[in-house]
């Protein structure tokens, strides 16, 4: 639950306002399944709040195209295209039949190459760790999970894995995020032990994006170790920058570390442009309740 203070600052600290008194104008998605629901009340919840926004709400929900394949009407992207920061109610993919992910879609249509979920325990909710404080930061463009594959030739898929481009960029994020939230240390995860020429390059890139940055601690750790010593002690971690698809499975865990995926808002940046999303949950829409993980 965000206070007026949390949530001011949030606003504040990306930049988007310059004034106290000014209002930002915030592009809502409702979304499906449970998302107007959710949506209606975090605007209710940022009212009480007074939190300095105005909301500019929009349809996306996902019509045929000539192929029959759903997709997301290029029309109701324009308003975050004006607004630059926007809040994302549960959007659901239809499963098979290769539709695209409409999620997928509005990370492409922006550019949104970071998505950054903040795991922290909640006071009042009970679980087996008290004082988790992790941030996973995750490539959101390339890798297994970007959807960015091909045959070769029958029964030989093949997929991109990273680019330096892409791995300069988050890494480069995931310092600046550590430094204007005052924390103290990014941890870079990988498997450059086996995938040498991809992981490896993607390590370079935070290495090198580390020496930029000496008030900030730096550490690498293999994924497999980390997950390890993850649900042993998650108090020595701080911020995670990870691959796309190493970072959506570890940010997972690290929700299920603090009771599970609706106590974790999640965000996917690229500068001073962001959307602040969630899971779809269908089967709880008009029950008056939210249950992920």
């Amino acid at each position: 639950m965000w206070s007026s203070r949390c949530a001011t600052k949030f606003v504040r600290g990306n930049r988007f306002l310059s004034s106290s008194s000014e209002k930002v104008r915030v592009t809502l998605f409702p979304g499906d399944g449970i998302g107007p629901e959710i949506s209606s009340s975090v605007q209710k919840i940022f009212s009480v709040a007074s939190v300095p926004i105005s909301w500019e709400a929009v349809d996306v929900t996902p019509v045929k195209n000539a192929s029959g394949k759903f997709v997301i009407p290029p029309e109701s992207l324009e308003p975050m295209r004006r607004t630059k920061i926007g809040l994302k109610g549960p959007l659901a993919t239809p499963i098979g039949k290769g539709h695209q992910s409409l999620n997928l879609a509005l990370r492409k249509a922006f550019a949104l190459y970071a998505n950054v979920r903040p795991c922290k325990s909640v006071q009042g909710y009970k679980t087996a760790y008290d004082d988790v404080d992790i941030v996973t930061i995750r490539e959101n463009t390339e890798g297994e999970y970007s959807g960015i594959e091909h045959e070769i030739v029958p029964g030989v898929v093949q997929s991109i894995k990273v680019t330096e481009n892409a791995s300069t960029k988050v890494s480069q994020f995931a310092f600046e995020f550590a430094r204007a939230q005052g924390r103290k240390k990014v941890t870079a995860v990988h498997k450059s032990n086996i995938m040498r020429m991809s992981d490896g390059l993607f390590l370079e890139c935070c290495r090198k994006m580390s020496e930029k940055y000496p008030d900030i601690e730096f550490t690498e750790i293999y994924l497999d170790t980390l997950c390890m010593i993850m649900v042993q002690d998650p108090r020595q971690f701080d911020v995670l920058v990870l691959p796309n698809l190493y970072g959506d499975i570890l940010s997972d865990l690290c929700a299920g570390l603090i009771g599970g995926l609706g106590l974790t808002p999640s965000g996917e940046y690229r500068g001073r442009r962001g959307c602040h999303l969630r899971g779809s949950a269908r089967n709880s829409a008009g029950h008056s309740r939210t249950r992920q993980g």
